[in-house]
């Protein structure tokens, strides 16, 4: 029998080896629209704890559930899950102070484009509104949901309704269900009905956005009926209530949109389908102002609405925590979701930006 070259075999053996580590086969991501890295690594901002420019109502009850002593205290209460389980076994991105900046490369800062610069990986110079059209970029999802071992289980849920248009629905054929759209999968025909009931009677402030509670609840159930592989979760109530000016509500949702990853991750460690084979991505659309006038805003002329933060906890992801002198950005997101997965989305779309560095063990 003729030999392999002795550095055929090394390689041979040092590519199956590395295959056999990776344990992750599924991912949930996770995106809080318009939170912005300040309040992720720095707490709640004392600045804008006033009803002038925080437009908080009662300062003394604010003050004393959301601020401590430091800055490190502080932001452990606004995202408890964040800092004590992910920051701790997975890596964060975006923290300015440890020289590791993350940014959009879209010029606009607004939703639709960091959307799809999110799960496309590129910049699309179309893409210059909020208006309802299809996504004319491959995404990511839509990539995995073409391969035979995903197909049928990629979903997408949104508060938002322009999301199944960023999404491509009808192009992609991913599960997604959006806004104020009627509940369709649920544990049980009166848990539908229970759900459908609650989305009819809840208040409806904004007409193209809905509560994320209701988002949440929709996700949790399709996630224990249909068990999919790739499971994406879009929350918006940050973006809302700061665009409103109320300082006070963006920091509640905060800890409750935290609160709300925390559980739908116990769930997956609870599952043997998901239990040490699921790896989470977490991060933002877009960033805001960072003064106490613009702080509600994001858009082409608002400094600082460029920067981002993003995390990624999961079985090959090593646990560096806070990373240091290391740049990243938005549009590394598509190819990291697929390489958690030992998939290559650039094979499909050249032009996507490369994972995320070091989040692959």
């Amino acid at each position: 029998m003729r030999m392999l070259p002795t550095i055929g075999v090394t390689i041979l053996l040092l590519a199956t080896a590395l295959l056999g580590q990776r344990k992750t086969e599924n991912v949930l991501v996770v995106t809080l629209d318009g939170l912005r890295w300040q309040e992720v690594f720095g707490g709640a901002d004392n600045a804008m704890m006033n009803k002038p420019d925080g437009g908080v109502r009662d300062l003394l009850a604010t003050r004393k559930r959301f601020t401590r002593g430091t800055p490190e205290a502080s932001r452990e209460v606004l995202m408890p899950f964040l800092w004590r389980t992910v920051a701790k076994e997975g890596q964060l991105f975006g923290d300015p102070s440890q020289n590791a900046k993350a940014h959009i490369l879209n010029p606009h800062k607004f939703s639709y484009p960091g959307y799809s610069e999110l799960i496309c990986g590129v910049v699309d110079e179309a893409i210059t509104t909020n208006n309802k059209f299809p996504n004319p970029s491959i995404n990511v999802l839509e990539f995995l949901n073409s391969l035979p071992a995903y197909k049928g289980s990629v979903a997408t849920f949104s508060g938002w309704d322009v999301h199944e248009y960023i999404v491509n629905k009808q192009r992609s054929g991913i599960f997604c269900e959006v806004a104020w759209q009627p509940i369709t999968v649920a544990t049980s025909e009166r848990r539908r009905q229970e759900l459908q009931t609650m989305l009819e009677h809840m208040p409806n402030p904004w007409e193209t956005f809905s509560f994320d509670a209701l988002t949440f609840a929709r996700a949790k159930e399709y996630l224990a009926v249909k068990k999919p592989r790739v499971l994406y979760v879009a929350f918006g109530e940050t973006d809302e209530w700061a665009h409103s000016r109320r300082y006070d509500v963006y920091l509640q949702m905060m800890q409750r949109n935290d609160a709300m990853v925390r559980e739908l991750w116990q769930w997956l460690q609870q599952d043997p389908k998901y239990k040490g084979k699921t790896s989470l991505v977490l991060t933002t659309d877009h960033g805001r102002g960072r003064t106490p006038r613009d702080w509600t805003d994001h858009n082409a002329k608002v400094d600082g609405a460029e920067e981002i933060w993003m995390a990624v906890l999961g079985p090959d992801t090593e646990a560096l925590g806070v990373r240091k002198n290391v740049t990243a950005t938005q549009a590394m997101i598509a190819s990291t979701i697929a390489a958690l997965l030992g998939e290559n989305f650039q094979e499909r779309v050249p032009a996507a930006a490369p994972p995320l560095p070091g989040v692959m063990r």
